[in-house]
């Protein structure tokens, strides 16, 4: 199917399908009751080093280099092919706090899950 990227803070939609928190920490400000996360995979977030070398001022293809080295390890790799199976049965949404969604760990992951 398919995978999409989109802030926590939107409000959700019916065509997002399955929705996945893809940050360590929960979002300030956002009830679970109106998030409507189906899934909280923490294993797949970036290390907390990583994040605030990231957030320091490190460059995104940096980040993106390390990002996807944390996710071939075993337990990663495992919760990432278990998201693998639910794009293939139905439209995911990875959901993220980030200001810019296009240049996050949730970028990413969308674009490993779609090869």
């Amino acid at each position: 199917m398919s995978v999409r990227v989109r802030r926590i803070y939107e409000s959700p939609e019916p065509e997002d399908g399955v929705r996945v928190l893809v940050d360590r920490l929960w979002p300030r400000g956002v009830s679970k009751e109106d998030a409507h996360v189906d899934e909280w995979p923490k294993g797949l977030t970036p290390s907390d080093e990583l994040r605030r070398w990231f957030h320091g001022g490190g460059s995104y293809e940096e980040f993106t280099r390390r990002y996807e080295a944390e996710l071939a390890a075993p337990e990663a790799a495992e919760l990432l092919d278990g998201l693998r199976k639910s794009v293939h049965r139905s439209r995911v949404t990875l959901l993220t706090a980030s200001r810019t969604p296009d240049e996050s760990h949730a970028a990413v992951l969308a674009r490993l899950l779609a090869d």
